[in-house]
């Protein structure tokens, strides 16, 4: 009995010579286009504003909500590039402002400047001024754990009771602070470890000074470290600066300004830190 002789099975690389995903491209590489492709596709764009906007009418729960943002981030997109392509109302240069009277040589062939440029440009200025105001010479920090800032105390006879806390770092305890009587005290800050003046490096005089602090503005970590006024590495203070003489435009002495801690207190002994001006 012979047996039929099957042809060789061709190479898997010669089975397909496009990918699989790419059938339309192949049709069209060889049997072109309809004629009026491109109007059947530019009438498609023009009905899709409606199509979408009916979809948007009908659907409803999270799909609508989901549909809206959707649309919402589209359309914020699209207004930004419209307004990056529109021209700008304000002339930079203004040729119809023409100064009163006499002008010297040398001013002839100046452009005068609008009205718009010196709005717009005292409106950037005054911005530039309120983003450096809080501007500090440490930006970022490293927030401090609770289990690093307290140590648990236990209390009771059966020292069963683990609520007390003691503050591990140095802290800011004002003059007028009373202390709670020690079996109601919850956050216990050591007479050790509190301070009351600090290190203050003025940036633009290149001195430092031995200044009273007044309170803790803000300790980045947390906001029960501020109030309890326990100072860590970047927490802006507030310090006593009517020794230095500084005065304000209109002629006052400044009392008090704020500071920025630049080092690890609880390890240096000492707080220092840079003013803020």
């Amino acid at each position: 009995m012979s047996h039929l002789a099957l042809p060789p099975f061709p190479h898997p690389a010669k089975l397909r010579t496009t990918p699989q995903h790419e059938h339309m491209e192949r049709h069209r590489k060889l049997h072109g286009r309809r004629m009026d492709a491109e109007e059947r596709e530019r009438k498609k764009e023009a009905r899709s504003v409606h199509k979408k906007a009916q979809f948007a009418q009908k659907v409803t729960g999270i799909r609508a909500k989901l549909y809206n943002e959707k649309r919402f981030k589209e359309k914020a997109a699209m207004r930004k590039t419209i307004a990056e392509h529109n021209e700008r109302g304000n002339k930079h240069a203004n040729d119809d402002a023409v100064a009163d009277g006499a002008v010297p040589a040398y001013l002839l062939d100046r452009e005068g400047v609008s009205r718009a440029k010196v709005l717009s440009n005292t409106v950037k200025q005054k911005r530039k001024e309120k983003a450096g105001k809080w501007d500090v010479p440490i930006p970022k920090v490293k927030p401090v754990a609770d289990d690093e800032m307290f140590k648990v105390l236990k209390t009771g006879t059966k020292r069963n009771k683990a609520w007390k806390r003691m503050v591990t770092k140095v802290t800011f305890v004002g003059d007028n602070y009373t202390r709670k009587a020690p079996k109601y005290e919850r956050f216990i800050r050591p007479t050790g470890l509190r301070f009351k003046k600090a290190h203050i490096t003025h940036p633009e005089l290149k001195a430092t000074f031995h200044l009273d602090i007044i309170g803790v503005k803000k300790n980045p970590s947390s906001t029960l470290y501020t109030n309890l006024g326990v100072i860590t590495k970047g927490t802006v203070i507030e310090v006593n600066v009517s020794d230095l003489g500084l005065v304000t435009t209109s002629g006052k002495v400044v009392w008090g300004k704020f500071a920025q801690v630049t080092n690890n207190p609880e390890l240096d002994g000492c707080i220092n830190g840079v003013l803020l001006v």
